[in-house]
């Protein structure tokens, strides 16, 4: 089986899929992470990476579609994962912007960007949704923040991680034959 988690930033994606696929035994694999230490590989923060002029998206999409052709047995978690990996159980992620902003701004990850406040964790929230919408819009017009391209859609503003793994494990289940 194939699972693809999309959704908004700090809706906890990277987290419950990692969870969800060592409690399955499948591979893992998170394109936020690659973009991440490509980011830091140059100096810039997530934001200013996804700003590049270039299409850096490129630079990670064709090992999602040859992880989709390829492989079986994984949780993918990204932004266009379900798009890349068509045959996917495709499960989106959605938070209160609030809740999502708090998550950031106490992850541990270095490149997400420091805020200085709720507010300014919100607004960083906003452009990166903003950025994303422009450059997926642009190289394959798609919205990653639409939930109308997903199987399932999980709000886990009131989730414990424990819950949204169980949620998302229930979903696979369902899929099984």
């Amino acid at each position: 089986m194939k699972i693809t988690i999309g959704g908004v930033p700090g809706a906890g994606k990277s987290t419950v899929a990692k969870k969800v696929a060592e409690k399955l035994g499948y591979d893992f694999y998170s394109i936020g992470a690659i973009r991440r230490k490509l980011a830091e590989e140059k100096g810039l923060t997530i934001h200013e990476f996804n700003s590049l002029p270039e299409n850096t998206d490129s630079m990670v999409d064709e090992e999602q579609k040859k992880l989709g052709k390829e492989g079986d047995n994984f949780v993918n978690e990204g932004r266009l994962a379900f798009h890349f990996v068509p045959d996917s159980v495709k499960i989106y992620f959605m938070c209160h912007e609030q809740v999502a902003a708090q998550r950031i701004m106490n992850d541990s990850r270095s490149s997400e960007g420091t805020y200085s406040s709720l507010d300014d964790a919100i607004e960083g929230i906003r452009k990166r949704m903003q950025s994303d919408r422009e450059r997926y819009a642009k190289h394959y017009n798609i919205d990653c923040y639409e939930p109308k391209h997903f199987h399932h859609v999980i709000d886990t503003t009131n989730l414990t991680i424990d819950q949204a793994v169980d949620e998302v494990l229930k979903i696979a289940n369902s899929y099984r034959k």
